[in-house]
This record gives C-alpha cells, structure tokens and sequence, in this order.
C-alpha cells in the first residue's frame, strides 16, 4: 500500500512539472512556446452583451413589461431613469449605437417635463391631450409588429426545420410539356378554320338546256290558255335561274321570228303575250 501511495504522488508530480512545459497554443499543429510581443488585444474584444434591442422602441417595450406596468399608463418617472441609465452605458462602449437611443431620451424626458406642467382642456367637456398618447401610439404599433414577425419566424423555413429533397432525373426520360390555355386552344382551331376556308372546291356541271325546246313550251303554253297570257305566267321559278335565262332567251327567240307578240296597253302596265293570227310552230315556215 504505502508502494502504491508512492507511485501515485510521483505520477502526479511529473503531471504537474510536464504541464509546465506545455506550449501555450499551437498554430496549425505547430507549438507556440511563447505569445508574441507586438499581439494587440484590444480594451472590448471580450465584451459580451447580454440584452441587446433592435432599437429605442424595443428598449422601452422591454422595460415596460420588466416592471409589469399598463402600457396605457406609463410611469414616466422611472421608466426615464431606468432608460437613460442604459443609454449612459451604451455611450461608454458605443457612442453611434447611442445616437439613436439619445433622440428616443430627448422625446421622454420632453413628455416628462409636459406632465409637470398643469393640463388645459382645449374646450369645455373636452380632457385635454395626454402628452404619453404619441408615445403609446408608437410603443402599441411595434409591439404588433414584433408579434407579427414572431409568429413569421416560428413558422417551419427551409434549411432551419427541414430540408429540401432534391433528385436527378434524365432529361431524356422525362419530358415536361408546357400548359395549354383555353385561349391558345381556340387560337389553334381558328387557325384550322382559317385554312380550311382557302381550300375549296367547286364543281360546275353543266347542263344540257335547249332555247328551241322552250321555244315549244311556250307556244303550246299559250295555245292552252287561248293564246294570250301574262307575260309572268309564262315563268315558272322551279326552273332554276339557267333555266328561266333559257326559257327568257326562248321567248325572245319568238318575238324576233314573229311566233309571238309582246303587247303592253300603256306605260307601267302588265305586259302579255299572244299568238299572232296564223300563228305556228318553231321551225315551220309561215305561209
């Protein structure tokens, strides 16, 4: 036992006499024996803060709820003391940080000094304007706004609550077609429509139509109904239009040869058709 006791102290002896020569810290592996004379190490590097604002609003949003007090109802007192004792530290390690902070303290100490002046109403029934209401105003606004971004930074964000999963997919494997619209749709069928329309096709057929053969229909036309008609009795629509031109042409053909009459009692009347005495058929002699 007293052997073991010996050992220990003695391991714990060259423990202690190696830490001794340990170096100091080591640069990329390599030992530094000693730090080096012209290391600078400036007054602050290791100043640590440990309330920081993002403003003086939130300065004064933070104190009020620290002492537990209704926004509505704002202590101005101590809430400027307690506002200006914060300021006076943060001058001391930053004065342009402060610039800001100070504006915010010239605004509370304005409202303090008006609160110790009597109040006057500004007509009667009227209370008169509490010097805090700018204030609170502006303290109620950031407050919603700091809640507001709260909430929008709880919410999942990529990279911080979860990752994206990304995959590789062929090219030529998989192809995405662009959407079709409605209106490129209709586009594409009115295009159709379009072409369509400049490839038409017409056929013409031609029809075997006899001026003489008319020529008969109306005489035996009129020898049916006494030899004298309506001029417009003698055209039948069913005909067709080449037909009438036909049968117009026929009738024409008649008075030239003198087989018909064409007679009209005066202007703007109706105009008849009859068979002359010694009348006959086309393409007989006339005695």
């Amino acid at each position: 036992m007293v052997a073991d006791a010996d050992s220990g102290v003695e391991a714990s002896g060259e423990a202690k006499i190696a830490a001794l020569f340990e170096p100091v810290a080591r640069i990329y592996g390599e030992p530094l024996e000693q730090l080096p004379q012209d290391l600078y190490i400036p007054p602050d590097a290791l100043a640590i803060m440990l309330d920081a604002f993002e403003g003086p609003l939130d300065l004064l949003l933070y104190l009020i709820r620290k002492a537990n007090v209704d926004i509505l109802d704002i202590p101005m007192a101590p809430l400027t003391r307690q506002y200006l004792d914060y300021v006076e530290s943060m001058r001391a390690s930053n004065l342009e940080l402060a610039a800001e902070y100070l504006v915010m303290a010239a605004m509370l100490i304005e409202i303090k000094s008006r609160m110790l002046l009597p109040r006057t109403a500004v007509g009667e029934g009227d209370e008169a304007e509490d010097p805090r209401a700018e204030l609170v105003r502006r303290l109620m606004e950031y407050e919603q706004m700091k809640l507001a971004g709260q909430k929008l930074n709880d919410m999942p964000q990529a990279e911080r609550e979860f990752f994206w999963v990304e995959t590789l997919v062929e090219k030529s494997l998989y192809v995405r077609h662009p959407d079709v619209s409605i209106d490129d749709l209709k586009a594409a069928w009115m295009a159709v429509v379009r072409q369509a329309s400049l490839n038409k096709h017409h056929k013409i057929g031609r029809e075997e139509l006899s001026v003489r053969e008319h020529m008969g229909i109306i005489l035996r036309a009129l020898q049916e109904r006494g030899g004298f008609v309506q001029f417009e009795t003698l055209f039948d629509p069913a005909m067709g239009v080449p037909g009438l031109v036909v049968h117009f042409l026929a009738m024409l053909e008649l008075g030239r040869e003198k087989l018909v009459e064409i007679t009209q009692t005066e202007a703007f009347q109706p105009i008849y058709v009859r068979v002359p005495a010694g009348g006959h058929e086309p393409g007989q002699k006339r005695a």
